[in-house]
């Protein structure tokens, strides 16, 4: 039997086991893939980096998706639909409190 009998066969496109790349995710971040590497998007189109580390966007706020713009360190408050206690929007409306008689 040979040695690699057990072995499955290679994908095409595919690194061999022992020549992995590295991925850490980041938490609220990027995903970090040690490169060059190679993306295949949604549409089936690619995206090439030959970096030696190359930055993916997890948060797709990127204005150069796939890869992060650091767009994700932008974190904007939604408006709030209710006034917050003491601010003019919690008043009564001007006159409110006149009779109107004089």
């Amino acid at each position: 039997m040979p040695a690699n009998a057990n072995r499955p066969e290679p994908v095409p496109g595919m690194r061999p086991a022992g020549d992995r790349r590295r991925v850490r995710m980041v938490p609220g971040g990027p995903v970090l893939v040690e490169g060059p590497v190679e993306v295949v998007l949604e549409d089936g189109s690619t995206a090439v980096s030959d970096r030696w580390l190359v930055a993916l966007c997890a948060c797709r706020r990127s204005r150069s998706y796939p890869f992060c713009d650091t767009s994700h360190r932008r974190r904007t408050r939604a408006p709030r639909n209710t006034p917050r206690q003491g601010t003019p929007e919690d008043s009564e409306a001007p006159g409110a409190g006149e009779t109107g008689a004089g």
